[in-house]
């Protein structure tokens, strides 16, 4: 045996043995720069990078919602050196329209932990007579088809979460789709349209100046930032839970010990006061799990999201 073999022998051995991550690693992100989703991606990318003492760097693939993106990080090498940013868009509600869809959001990925949620708010605008969610019901229940939300276009985020209320306190509203949040907005503040179902942090300073009002938060706890908006429990509608979020994912078949150096190093991250200030600067609250709870909170997400697509008969081709 010569003395070249034995050494690439032995070059191999090392190499193999060097602890994950042993070169930098890819975040890709789903949605073009300037974002929260680019946002959060950043901040995370630069704390796992000074965890690891290897680059963590982010490539944005947007378009199409973030299918186009997702679909390049299930079909990418899974050896641990590319991650993907997940978003209810992409596992859950994309996959829930789109049956077309290139991946697959259970089979395709192996889910590492949560990052943040933007848990849902029922705005109404000031004009509107109800004062609580109980009197909004009650509103739309006495007149069926007569108030409307708007959203950012039919299977955006905004829409299902309104078609999802529909179903939750058993009323018959009016979808009114936009070309974007902000015009929809803007018809909110004008009263042209009663209400919306979105996370608040855009909404805030009309909130704030009482140009708009937030009757109920749908989510398990208070917001820091809303602390005298009740919950959906709190106000008579438990069912009503629903957030939009962020999470961190692999291509299927990536080693466990990367799953596991990721996971901790980002619920590490996500502990943090400086990132947490970030996200509550967002709007978000931050996250953190372990993937296989992340896992069954994915398929969980997808099987309520197909059942309000069903429900609303939403197909997006």
């Amino acid at each position: 045996m010569s003395y070249r073999f034995l050494f690439l022998l032995l070059f191999a051995g090392t190499a193999l043995a060097q602890p994950y991550p042993a070169r930098p690693v890819k975040l890709i992100v789903p949605f073009p720069p300037g974002g929260n989703t680019d946002i959060v991606g950043r901040l995370l990318a630069q704390k796992l990078s000074d965890s690891f003492g290897q680059q963590v760097y982010v490539e944005n693939r947007g378009g199409a919602g973030g299918t186009i993106g997702a679909e390049a990080a299930a079909k990418s090498p899974n050896d641990g050196y590319t991650l993907f940013f997940s978003t209810t868009g992409t596992l859950a509600s994309a996959p829930s329209m789109q049956p077309g869809l290139r991946y697959d959001p259970i089979k395709d990925f192996a889910p590492i932990s949560t990052l943040a949620n933007a848990p849902v708010v029922v705005i109404v605008a000031a004009s509107l007579p109800p004062k609580n969610l109980r009197e909004l019901i009650q509103l739309a229940k006495a007149q069926p088809g007569a108030l409307k939300f708007g959203s950012a276009g039919t299977g955006h985020f905004v829409h299902i979460a309104g078609e999802m209320f529909k179903v939750s306190a058993g009323v018959d509203l009016l979808h009114v789709p936009y070309k974007g949040v902000a015009q929809a907005l803007t018809d909110l503040l004008g009263g042209r349209i009663e209400l919306m179902f979105d996370a608040f942090a855009q909404y805030e300073p009309h909130l704030q100046s009482g140009k708009l009002r937030a009757l109920a938060v749908a989510n398990p706890t208070r917001l820091s930032r809303l602390p005298d908006v009740p919950t959906t429990a709190e106000a008579g509608l438990p069912d009503y839970v629903l957030a939009s979020w962020f999470g961190l994912a692999a291509p299927a078949g990536t080693p466990r010990e990367a799953i596991e150096r990721v996971n901790a190093e980002a619920r590490k991250a996500l502990a943090g006061v400086d990132v947490r200030q970030a996200l509550a600067k967002l709007g978000l609250e931050p996250g953190g799990n372990s993937p296989q709870e992340y896992a069954a909170m994915i398929a969980d997400e997808l099987a309520r999201w197909r059942q309000a697509v069903k429900a609303a008969a939403i197909k997006i081709d």
